[in-house]
């Protein structure tokens, strides 16, 4: 069934009488009877269910008027107004929204403090008999898991999980709708959906790309278009009529929870009740084609797929420290270089899967796979498999793991059972199933598919899906048995057999105690592939094994007309395989390009050493800047902006790019590091939320500019003060609320009429190039890269006598 939510709430609450930069959750504690007005017209007009008063009802936005101990009073207050305007059939969804923060390491929140935020919240909103949680408008997936593993432990009723994507299809910090499906599917949201940032037509394809990967129901609650300036009025320009047009084509897409967002009024709604009911008499939703589950783990911008229908992908089994003394050291003396150097180049040799071990004697594990994780999912785009036996190390690494991990592995062992296969369930991880028992490890095909068989069973009980599991053959050293390879082969048949699951093992131990090990490995990955292994933990830095890989790929028909394999060998007999052309940031090339390689990936530990080397060389801080760290950013932006790499990737390289700068200035002391320029930031009056702001603030730091930061909620008159004051030469505003866009006029405005000698630039989620431009604005900018690459323009084309017209 077709359900329809109500529309927008903040410009609903001006017209009711909220002051611009008031708290609209105030008005559920002073102004009840107005809240329950504004619901009412919307159940009046059609509404099955309405959006607690709660946005931002967090104690973090709260703290913003002095109410930040007041969550449970706002929340039980706006529920009652909700309740107040009900009618029998109408279901109540308490409103969530973002905290306005990153959470670290992109920024300052933990995520166990942005988990405790949202607690508060749901328990409150749960107190009071929701029928729903609602989780929207988040453009982090790392956000959106803290929520939902909130309202998963404190409530007991369905949970709607929307995002907002941009243009390109991605949150802000780089997720696609897929991918998030498939991980909130996991983790056990009831509802996955997309609201605000555009409009319906926009969101048609998002609605499309969750549709393909996930059977749950869906939600869509688009704007009325985007923003436009009109007589200076923000105007979103769907009527009520347009906007119903598009919600058949939503609900054919795959959307049966639907409503609107910025803009929208209770007459959108209306409209939209007599499309859907013209299209689906009744509201009787249109058939969806039911997918066949699928075994997937994801990275937070990136899905791969296991399993017989699907190509076999590499695991890379570098991070471990086992037999690796000096990584053993470097892990337990607090150093990351060479974990994160060996996962940058097994990718490049790839690595579609990086298994991570921190099995290191004598070191809190916990702590250790919670920091490799932690770097790791910042540095590389490809999910990650955590490979312990301890549970706390577990439960720390999928805590903050912004993606769906495979745990390798769960034995059939009871403590093992008992403390594994929960933590899979809440944290949404695929489980890799080890047939080992109590009894001892079993030597036939057919004692291992047994005790696989009590694995699953005891997963499926537990609550995992089929499509969580994969399956080990378990590999033996042939060494001292010889018919291990043969048993571990025959074992992947049968589980092809008798499962159908995803198959993962690791290649090495079959060669254990042997000559030419490589050769042993190599030999053994084809015969599993052709036996059913879906995913060999394997070096993809071994050129014998890394070679038979690509042959295997074309003789079984994974690498169609043998393309791919072509393309790598084909140039000349002595080609370099995948195995040859890894390398790192700190080894290749001329300082300069060594100084650019380290940021572009990220290799903070090795700049410092790069750049004094390169002042050792006789360089000078100009050349160094220009020739090593500016082409750097450069080349990231580039990156960036082509969707080759995403928000976590950039704010990393920009990280990189601060601690050479002060590596520059801590060895030249004598000499002044001059600014790139003086960039005022400031998000405009009555808007509390200044999280894209402060990523452009970051970025602009860490590219050389000096910034001036007034926070958030600052009127137009102390912009133009400190403007003055500062003698900045460029200001950015920021407004992400639709009911705070005339800001943005006015102070341009104010700063015109106050004759500051600056340029000026806006963005944020409701700003468009057509609403800065009309608003007298030098520039526009999507987003963080955008605003730094902007900022350079505008300051080159200010030297030139040209600025208007910028994006």
């Amino acid at each position: 069934m077709i359900k329809l939510f109500d529309g927008a709430m903040g410009t609903m609450l001006q017209a009711a009488g909220l002051l611009p930069g008031a708290c609209p959750e105030r008005f559920n504690l002073e102004h009840p009877e107005r809240v329950t007005a504004i619901h009412r017209r919307y159940v009046e007009m059609g509404a099955e269910i309405i959006e607690t008063n709660t946005f931002g009802a967090t104690r973090l936005k709260l703290a913003h008027y002095r109410m930040a101990d007041q969550v449970e009073a706002v929340c039980h207050a706006a529920v009652r107004a909700a309740r107040a305007a009900c009618g029998p059939a109408t279901k109540i969804a308490g409103s969530v929204g973002p905290t306005g923060k990153l959470i670290a390491p992109l920024g300052e929140l933990s995520f166990e403090e942005a988990v405790d935020v949202y607690s508060e919240q749901i328990s409150a909103l749960a107190a009071v008999g929701v029928d729903y949680i609602l989780i929207e408008t988040i453009i982090d997936i790392q956000e959106m898991r803290a929520a939902l593993l909130a309202a998963k432990a404190v409530a007991k009723v369905p949970v709607i999980c929307q995002l907002s994507f941009g243009a390109d299809g991605r949150t802000v910090t780089g997720t696609d709708p897929a991918t998030a499906a498939y991980l909130l599917e996991a983790m056990g949201a009831d509802v996955i959906g997309v609201n605000c940032s555009l409009g319906p037509a926009q969101l048609l394809p998002v609605i499309e790309a969750i549709a393909g990967a996930t059977n749950l129901p869906i939600s869509a609650q688009p704007n009325a278009g985007m923003p436009e300036l009109i007589d200076g009025r923000t105007v979103f320009p769907m009527s009520p009529e347009e906007f119903a047009s598009w919600a058949p084509k939503l609900a054919a897409a795959g959307a049966t929870y639907l409503g609107g967002c910025c803009g929208t009024t209770p007459e959108h709604i209306a409209a939209a009740k007599a499309a859907l009911e013209a299209a689906y008499p009744g509201g009787a939703a249109p058939a969806r084609l039911i997918k066949d589950p699928v075994t997937a783990l994801t990275s937070r911008s990136r899905t791969v797929f296991l399993g017989p229908a699907f190509s076999p992908v590499i695991i890379g089994e570098r991070i471990n420290p086992t037999g690796r003394k000096a990584l053993a050291a470097e892990i337990k003396g607090g150093s990351w270089l060479t974990v994160k150097r060996d996962a940058i180049e097994q990718v490049r040799a790839g690595a579609q899967i990086l298994d991570v071990n921190m099995g290191v004697p004598g070191i809190n594990q916990a702590k250790a796979m919670e920091t490799a994780i932690t770097e790791l999912s910042l540095l590389v785009d490809v999910p990650l498999a955590i490979d312990t036996t301890d549970a706390a190390a577990l439960e720390a690494g999928l805590r903050v793991y912004p993606g769906r991990a495979l745990i390798n592995s769960v034995s059939a062992e009871p403590d093992r059972l008992r403390e594994f296969l929960p933590l899979a369930k809440k944290y949404g991880a695929a489980v890799l199933c080890l047939p080992i028992a109590p009894g001892g490890v079993p030597q036939t095909a057919q004692e291992r598919v047994a005790i696989a068989q009590q694995i699953v069973d005891a997963a499926l009980a537990a609550g995992l899906r089929r499509q969580d599991l994969l399956l080990d053959p378990l590999v033996m050293t042939v060494a001292t048995d010889a018919n291990a390879a043969r048993e571990t082969l025959e074992t992947l048949r049968s589980y092809r057999k008798t499962f159908g699951f995803p198959t993962v093992m690791g290649l090495s131990n079959v060669s254990f105690g042997l000559p030419r090990r490589n050769l042993v490995n190599a030999a053994f990955c084809a015969l599993a592939l052709d036996a059913g292994l879906d995913a060999p933990i394997m070096n993809p830095f071994d050129e014998t094994l890394s070679d038979c890989w690509n042959a295997a790929q074309v003789l079984l028909g994974h690498d169609k007309q043998g393309q791919r394999f072509c393309i790598r060998y084909a140039q000349s007999a002595g080609a370099p395989s995948s195995a040859k052309v890894a390398g790192n940031a700190a080894t290749e090339g001329d300082v300069l390009t060594c100084i650019r390689k380290a940021v572009i990936a990220g290799e903070k530990e090795s700049v410092i050493p790069l750049v004094r080397k390169a002042l050792a060389e006789g360089l000078t801080a100009i050349a160094i800047t220009e020739g090593g760290l500016t082409t750097a950013m450069t080349e990231i932006g580039e990156a960036y902006g082509s969707g080759r790499c995403f928000l976590p990737q950039v704010m990393l390289a920009a990280e990189t790019m601060r601690v050479a700068f002060q590596t520059l200035k801590a060895e030249l002391p004598s000499q002044d590091m001059a600014s790139k320029g003086r960039v005022l930031l400031a998000t405009v009056r009555g808007d509390i939320h200044d999280l894209g702001k402060n990523i452009v603030a970051a970025l602009l730091e860490n590219n050389g500019f000096t910034v001036i930061d007034l926070g958030k909620d600052v009127p137009a008159e102390r912009i133009v003060a400190e403007a003055r004051a500062q003698r900045a030469d460029v200001v950015g505003l920021c407004a992400l609320m639709t009911t705070t866009l005339p800001e943005i006029d006015h102070t341009i405005a104010a700063l015109k009429a106050a004759g500051v000698e600056c340029l000026t630039m806006a963005g944020g989620a409701v700003v468009t190039a057509e609403y800065a431009a009309a608003a007298g604005v030098d520039g526009y900018a999507p987003d963080a890269v955008s605003a730094v690459k902007l900022t350079e323009e505008l300051l080159k084309r200010r030297k030139r006598g040209k600025t208007r017209g910028l994006t």
